[in-house]
């Protein structure tokens, strides 16, 4: 199943970007739409200071959760 995306998700980065300073595992917000599967994505440091913002393809990126979701959710649970 493709993963789909909104403005304002929280990704990712999946791949280095040293032109960027960016590396893989920085995270980053949706921050507009500009065609299929590419998206503006504002890295900013933990005082919310954008540090960097960048065109991203969707496959460049991981979309973050946190909470659970009904895909993860196990069929049984399993008891110990």
């Amino acid at each position: 199943m493709k993963e789909s995306y909104e403005l304002l998700d929280v990704v990712a980065l999946l791949v280095d970007l040293p032109a960027h300073g960016l590396r893989r595992g920085e995270v980053g917000t949706l921050v507009e739409y500009l065609a299929p599967d590419i998206w503006l994505v504002e890295f900013s440091d933990n005082s919310g200071e954008e540090y960097a913002i960048v065109e991203l393809h969707t496959n460049q990126l991981m979309k973050l959760y946190y909470e659970p979701g009904l895909a993860s959710a196990p069929d049984k649970a399993i008891v110990a």
